[in-house]
């Protein structure tokens, strides 16, 4: 698979009018400490319909996509909660300068100056007496890490396969079930067996991983905002550490890698 041209043409008038708004943006913020007026909103469809249209593309100029718009859209749907993360700070306390403290984030991704946090590990109660590790990872990596997923789904979602139900907006656990019975009876299966490898994500190899996302998406930004994530670190208690394999459940973004993964490693 080769690599795919950074854009496609754009019209002579789309450039005018994209024009006149940079330039009206500009004149309504003189001030480059302040946030900007936003205008419209970061859509994703035109990489969902190349996505669709060219499954064996490879994605290489992605990353720009992270504008302050898309990452308003990543701040609403991040799921809010008072627990924090290393940062200790909370949704509502981050949201009462919304637009300050996005537009810094944003300036920080553009100069190559956004650092992720270490993620705190804390441990809940499964069934069985055993204990499960989660990871809560500071504010600002949630959104940056929203926005990132939400672009690689865009990219990713239309090659997954139909009877992939786990993390997909639109499917659920009732529908991978009815969609179960409805095979059962039309292939007449009497006999259903359930297995799951113990801790696959905790032990996946992070070379691996870049490298089963770089079949699809090959974009040097996005490999290095994820290299972050993973190499960042794990709190727990006073101490950190840095684990060479696995990836801390509880990441915005861990459950899509963990799909992506889940595919190439089925269909290759």
């Amino acid at each position: 698979m080769g690599d795919t041209p950074r854009s496609q043409t754009i019209s002579t008038k789309t450039q005018k009018i994209a024009a006149k708004n940079a330039c009206e943006l500009k004149q309504a913020t003189p001030d480059p400490d302040c946030p900007p007026v936003l205008v419209g909103e970061t859509s994703l469809v035109r990489i969902r319909m190349l996505a669709e249209r060219e499954p064996d593309m490879v994605f290489t100029s992605l990353v720009h996509r992270i504008d302050l718009s898309l990452l308003r859209q990543s701040f609403k749907k991040i799921r809010k909660s008072d627990t924090s993360g290393v940062d200790e700070m909370t949704a509502s306390e981050y949201a009462e300068s919304l637009d300050e403290n996005l537009y810094k984030l944003y300036r920080r991704l553009k100069r190559g100056q956004y650092v992720a946090t270490p993620v705190k590990r804390i441990w809940i109660d499964k069934d069985g007496g055993e204990k499960r590790p989660i990871g809560i990872p500071a504010l600002e990596d949630k959104i940056v890490q929203k926005a990132v997923a939400e672009i690689l789904a865009a990219v990713y979602e239309p090659i997954f396969y139909e009877f992939s139900h786990g993390f997909r907006k639109g499917y659920s656990q009732h529908g991978a079930l009815k969609q179960l019975r409805n095979q059962c009876i039309a292939q007449k299966v009497n006999w259903i067996v359930s297995a799951d490898i113990r801790g696959l994500f905790d032990n996946i190899e992070h070379g691996q991983l870049r490298d089963i996302i770089k079949r699809r998406v090959n974009d040097g930004g996005i490999l290095r905002l994820i290299g972050k994530w993973l190499n960042v670190g794990v709190i727990e208690g006073d101490t950190l550490i840095h684990p060479e394999k696995g990836t801390p459940q509880g990441g915005v973004i861990i459950p899509l890698t963990q799909k992506v993964t889940w595919h190439f490693s089925a269909c290759h």
